[in-house]
């Protein structure tokens, strides 16, 4: 089988900038814990404040990017795995290109006048609490997407991945994927990503959900699904059956859901079924930040759903990566993964 460019991420990307805090430093800009939001304007003095720390750390980031970036270490190809999105035309735009031909990922970046975007990531006791400034990452346009040597990439793949957040900025772009998937007999997922997402971009979300073959998220994101959707149960399993049963626009493949509980088993949800996957134990001593623990389950499990492994081996794989990364600092990852 030929794996040059098997798997297509599109997606938001961000440079993390990400520190230790105290919890006097969550009150004063009022962020709740494990939550991932959009600046507003009394967010914005914290990215100097975060960078004024001595442990801060500037990581590559963005969900869909550091899925992509896990997918391509756990794969034995090289050039697996191509991604765009929207950066600024500075040195936070060209640290991102780096980073990304480091990890071997083939980016085709949109460069927008606008300044690359950031996320802050504040950690206390473990936990990461995200503020996203999409700035340039928020300018993509459609176009990058029809131009020659960018739709080359999509015809090329035969697995996408997008995380939700992706639809703040160009549903449009997500819907022309979704729909060459469907017409191709490929392979779309999604993330659900974040409960405002759930909440505050329902329609386009509800656009795309027909055309998701594989739909992620972890318990809060599903229950707040759940709520908007007036399904009236706070019941993991119940949830992930539910969206696994959403209408599809193609029949070709059954939609599983794949939902994340932290330490708790995995959900999967197929064929009117539940199933429950235990995630590596990992004691606390051990847990160094979540940060980028979705995405590097995401990024796991399509390493191997893209080689044709059943779904037990993409969990395990999920579980493998997410585990690895929890016990660094941001989405980072030793040079050689150790899965078997």
């Amino acid at each position: 089988m030929e794996y040059e460019g098997i798997l297509l991420g599109m997606g938001n990307p961000l440079l993390d900038i990400s520190a230790v805090v105290d919890q006097d430093f969550l009150n004063k800009y009022d962020i709740k814990p494990n939550n991932a939001i959009l600046a507003e304007e009394k967010h914005l003095p914290m990215y100097d404040e975060l960078a004024s720390k001595s442990n801060v750390e500037y990581i590559a980031g963005g969900a869909t990017q550091n899925s992509i970036r896990v997918a391509q270490w756990m794969l034995p190809f090289s050039g697996a795995t191509s991604y765009m999105g929207s950066i600024g035309k500075d040195k936070f735009g060209e640290k991102m290109k780096n980073n990304a031909k480091d990890a071997g990922v083939n980016v085709h970046y949109y460069e927008d006048d606008a300044p690359t975007g950031t996320c802050a990531v504040c950690v206390l006791d473990g936990e990461r609490s995200l503020v996203a400034n999409l700035s340039a990452a928020n300018c993509y346009k459609v176009d990058h997407l029809k131009r020659p040597e960018n739709w080359a990439l999509v015809e090329k793949a035969k697995f996408y991945y997008i995380a939700g957040f992706f639809l703040t900025v160009s549903p449009e772009s997500i819907q022309l994927v979704a729909e060459h998937a469907a017409a191709n007999n490929k392979i779309f997922s999604m993330n659900l990503s974040a409960p405002f997402i759930c909440e505050f971009f329902r329609d386009p979300q509800e656009k795309a959900l027909p055309y998701m073959d594989f739909v992620f998220g972890n318990e809060t994101e599903a229950r707040t699904f759940s709520k908007v959707h007036g399904w009236e149960t706070d019941n993991v399993e119940e949830i992930a059956l539910k969206i696994s049963e959403w209408p599809k626009a193609s029949e070709t493949h059954k939609r599983i859901t794949v939902i994340t509980q932290g330490a708790d088993p995995v959900v999967v949800a197929e064929n009117g079924k539940v199933k429950l996957f235990p995630v590596i134990p990992l004691p606390k001593e051990k847990l160094v930040d979540t940060n980028g623990a979705g995405d590097a389950f995401v990024g796991g499990f399509l390493s191997q759903l893209v080689q044709g492994k059943p779904v037990e081996d993409c969990v395990r794989a999920g579980c493998y990566a997410s585990n690895v990364i929890i016990q660094r600092s941001g989405c980072t990852y030793p040079e050689k993964p150790d899965f078997a």
